[in-house]
């Protein structure tokens, strides 16, 4: 379940990666450092 949530999150901040391009907010970059940060301790740590 952890990989899941893991890789949800992942997938969210590359979506929300897009989204920054396109108008460049200071909060998007925030939420994506921070579901990325997420997805990687779920993803990858047993």
């Amino acid at each position: 379940m952890k990989k899941l949530i893991g890789f949800v999150a992942v997938c969210i901040a590359a979506g929300m990666l897009f989204m920054l391009f396109l108008t460049n907010r200071f909060i998007g970059l925030i939420l994506i450092i921070l579901l990325l940060l997420i997805g990687y301790n779920f993803f990858y740590c047993d």
